[in-house]
């Protein structure tokens, strides 16, 4: 199973939607990430913030942020290996890795709205 680990600086929240206004790049991250997990592929997010374990337990993160500090973040790591940093990828990458189309990568979850007295 492929593994795509992102490991981001410390923020309040991974969708972007809290503040008073949205970041684009995080909603995008947050599509992403939820349309690989619906795949085989293990699809994980990391804030320093939240989770600041994987950080420490993660030798290579450890000696990314110890060589070039905060600005190498966020940092991406497919299968253990360092793939891109300082920036999230970029949909095509993201598809070259998980074979997704770009135009799945960032499908919106379907809402279903439920009525009064739909059961």
């Amino acid at each position: 199973m492929k593994k795509i680990h992102i490991y981001e600086p410390a923020m309040c929240c991974s969708t972007g939607v809290c503040g008073p206004s949205i970041d684009p790049e995080l909603l995008r991250m947050s599509f992403v990430m939820n349309n690989l997990k619906k795949t085989e592929i293990e699809a994980e997010r990391f804030n320093l913030t939240n989770e600041p374990n994987a950080f420490v337990e993660n030798e290579a993160i450890n000696q990314l942020l110890m060589s070039e500090g905060m600005d190498a973040l966020p940092a991406t790591f497919v299968d253990g290996e360092l793939l891109c940093k300082g920036k999230y990828p970029t949909n095509e990458q993201f598809s070259q890795w998980s074979g997704l189309s770009e135009e799945e990568l960032v499908q919106k979850p379907k809402v279903r709205l439920s009525l009064k007295g739909d059961a």
